[in-house]
C-alpha cells in the first residue's frame, strides 16, 4: 500500500506539478481515504524526501563501483552515474525544481533534507580524497565540494535542457571534459589552489552560513 501511494504520488507531482497535486487529489487517484494516506504520508514533503532517500541510495550504490584513478575521472564517472540515476525521474525532478532550488523546507540545502545531500556530497569528496593524484586533505575536501557544486549546476542545466534528447547536456558534459585536465595541472600550482579554498569557503557561507559564522567566533 505504501509503495502504491509513493507512485501515485509521484505521478501526480509529475503530471500536475508539485502546488496543484494536493493530498486529497493523490487519495482519489489511489483510490483510498486521505486518512489512509495520511497514515503512510503525513504530507507532500514526506513524498519528496522519499524520492531523495531512493535516488541518493541508488546513487550511492552505483558509487561503489567508481574505478580507481585521477579525481575527474573519478568526477566523471560519478557524473555521468548520477544523471544514469535521475534519468527515469526527470520529469518528475523538472515539475519540483522550484522545490530543489527555493524551497526552505524541502529544497536540496534544506535540514529536513540533508542526508541525502551529505549521502551524495560525499561521492564527490571520496572522488577526489582517493584519487590517485588526490591534493591534501584540506585541499581535497574542499574540491569535492566544488566538484559536488558542478555536479549539481550540470543536473540542473539538464532539468532545463530543452534540445532534443537532452543533447546540450553531452556538450555541456564534453567540454568539461576537455577543460579537467588543465584544472588538474593547475591545481598544483599557486595560486589556483588558494582559488579552490576559496570559492569553497563562499559556496558555504552562501547556503549554510558556516564561513560566516566560524569568522565571528
Amino acid at each position: 500500500m505504501r509503495e502504491r501511494l509513493y507512485k501515485t504520488a509521484i505521478r501526480l507531482i509529475t503530471d500536475r506539478g508539485y502546488e496543484p497535486a494536493t493530498l486529497r487529489g493523490i487519495a482519489e487517484a489511489a483510490d483510498v481515504s486521505v486518512g489512509l494516506l495520511y497514515k503512510y504520508f503525513p504530507g507532500k514533503r514526506a513524498v519528496v524526501i522519499e524520492l531523495y532517500d531512493r535516488l541518493s541510495t541508488d546513487l550511492a550504490d552505483r558509487a561503489l563501483k567508481m574505478p580507481s584513478g585521477k579525481w575527474r575521472e573519478r568526477f566523471l564517472f560519478a557524473l555521468r552515474a548520477s544523471l544514469d540515476v535521475l534519468g527515469p525521474h526527470r520529469r518528475t525532478l523538472a515539475a519540483l525544481v522550484p522545490v530543489l532550488v527555493g524551497d526552505p523546507e524541502e529544497g536540496l540545502f534544506s535540514p529536513a533534507t540533508a542526508f541525502s545531500r551529505i549521502r551524495v556530497e560525499e561521492i564527490f569528496h571520496d572522488a577526489a580524497s582517493k584519487a590517485t593524484d588526490s591534493p591534501s586533505p584540506k585541499l581535497a575536501e574542499a574540491l569535492g565540494r566544488l566538484l559536488y557544486l558542478l555536479h549539481l549546476s550540470v543536473i540542473m542545466w539538464w532539468l532545463l535542457d530543452k534540445s532534443p534528447k537532452q543533447r546540450a547536456t553531452q556538450g555541456l558534459i564534453g567540454l568539461i571534459q576537455r577543460i579537467l585536465p588543465s584544472a588538474s595541472l593547475a591545481l598544483r600550482f599557486p595560486p589556483f589552489p588558494s582559488f579552490v579554498l576559496t570559492g569553497d569557503a563562499l559556496f558555504r557561507d552562501a547556503l549554510w552560513g558556516i564561513a560566516s559564522a566560524e569568522k565571528s567566533t
